[in-house]
């Protein structure tokens, strides 16, 4: 840069901070009280960085993505990452990897895939996309994810994989997981988009299957505003996305002369090899990953420090409520802090539910609840084991409050205030 942009960027600089600071206060307001399920991570760091990048007309995937993609590696330990424009679209990315036909010991047309009842939309709908039968197994009701017996019980002749969701970032009992997926030779993969920040006997989670995913979406531990990204250490397989990712071209491989020597006589501009789709994060989703990624540590410990006072201070509505457990040698991350009445209660969930968001406290479902019980599923190939009752009644009894980096101690009293208020008139 000359002088001139040089001093015309610090003072751009300089203006986004002086906006930030006079405008960005998300703490809580007693004679204004509002508790969202999310406010911002990001400030004017975030915003100047992707700012440099709109300003430079460099925005399409290039060195800032690829910078993020390794920091964000490197910090978790795994070999590769393949940055998406969402976390749905990383599961998508990551599905299809291993449902391409290039894939060796993948996944293929018919397979079937034991995911938990109680996940996302765009857990389950990439494995139908890729021509893939979801099987559905029920939840362990102490701790909300994945019950190990629920996944013996599910396996058939024609199972193939396991798609584990730690559920708000409770990590999933990995050692019997993995031990099935050993014992019964299954792909394991990990749909971690609301679990960044979570570990299992000290490993973080999405290191344990083939592939992982997570999810940068605004209201995530961090956030580019959209994004994703799925990591590997499986090389073939991290080539495989890179190429699908982009229009099934070549020109985000890292091994780009082996596709070059076979194919001399095309253009290596537009060499085609795979079929694709057009997912790429953009640089200043990849700049302010990098910003968020310096902060993620301190944002889990706030979120672990709030869903442990949280939970001292709803203790006494033990009769009333069940709570998320965390896992044994697990390490919960807390995107959302969750409660299911109790069988038998004078109330239900959605009473609490409107009385707290009359009192300005957001709500929201566990997920998507009992994923079997959404309409859309019917109309496609699916299995289901028992009578998923654990995860039905999650989706009836059960519902979530913020739990994120700007919940202070006046948030939680204001919330815990009038949850003690409707047990005392309806309880």
């Amino acid at each position: 840069m000359t002088n001139r942009h040089e001093d015309l960027m610090r003072a751009v600089r300089a203006s986004v901070e002086a906006y930030c600071s006079g405008t960005q206060n998300y703490a809580f307001d007693p004679a204004k009280p509002v508790v969202r399920l999310h406010e911002p991570t990001f400030g004017a760091e975030e915003i100047n960085a992707a700012l440099e990048c709109m300003l430079t007309t460099h925005v399409t995937m290039g060195p800032k993505v690829k910078a993020f993609e390794r920091e964000f590696a490197d910090k978790h330990g795994w070999r590769h990452g393949v940055m998406v424009n969402s976390g749905s679209s990383a599961n998508l990315l990551a599905v299809a990897a291993l449902a391409n036909a290039q894939t060796e010991n993948g996944l293929r047309p018919g397979d079937e895939v034991i995911v938990p009842a109680l996940s996302w939309s765009t857990t389950v709908w990439p494995l139908i996309q890729l021509g893939l039968v979801p099987v559905i197994a029920d939840l362990d009701p102490r701790t909300l994810n994945i019950d190990p017996n629920e996944i013996e019980r599910a396996i058939g002749p024609k199972t193939r994989g396991v798609m584990i969701v730690p559920v708000y970032g409770n990590p999933c009992d990995m050692d019997a997981i993995v031990d099935i997926c050993r014992r019964r030779n299954l792909v394991l993969i990990e749909d971690s988009c609301e679990a960044l920040g979570a570990s299992y006997g000290g490993k973080p989670v999405g290191t344990f299957g083939r592939v992982a995913t997570f999810s940068f979406y605004y209201s995530h531990h961090i956030t580019t505003l959209e994004g994703g990204i799925c990591v590997t250490d499986d090389g073939d397989l991290a080539e495989t996305m890179r190429i699908l990712r982009a229009h099934g071209w070549v020109r985000e491989v890292e091994d780009k002369q082996r596709w070059l020597s076979q194919y001399p006589d095309i253009d290596p501009k537009f060499l085609f090899v795979n079929v694709g789709y057009n997912l790429r994060a953009t640089e200043p989703q990849g700049a302010m990953g990098s910003v968020q990624l310096k902060k993620l540590d301190r944002f889990v410990e706030m979120r672990r420090a709030s869903a442990a006072a949280y939970r001292t201070a709803l203790q006494r509505f033990d009769n009333h409520f069940a709570f998320q457990e965390e896992t044994p040698k697990g390490r919960h991350s807390w995107f959302g802090f969750s409660l299911v009445v109790r069988e038998g209660s004078k109330f239900g969930a959605r009473d609490l539910m409107a009385a707290l968001g009359r009192a300005n406290i957001e709500t929201r479902p566990i997920i998507a609840g009992n994923i079997a019980r959404q309409p859309a599923l019917k109309h496609y190939a699916h299995r289901t084991v028992g009578d998923l009752r654990h995860s039905t009644s999650v989706m009836q009894r059960g519902f979530s409050f913020g739990n994120h980096q700007a919940i202070d101690d006046a948030a939680r009293a204001y919330v815990v205030e009038h949850i003690a208020k409707f047990v005392s008139e309806r309880g």
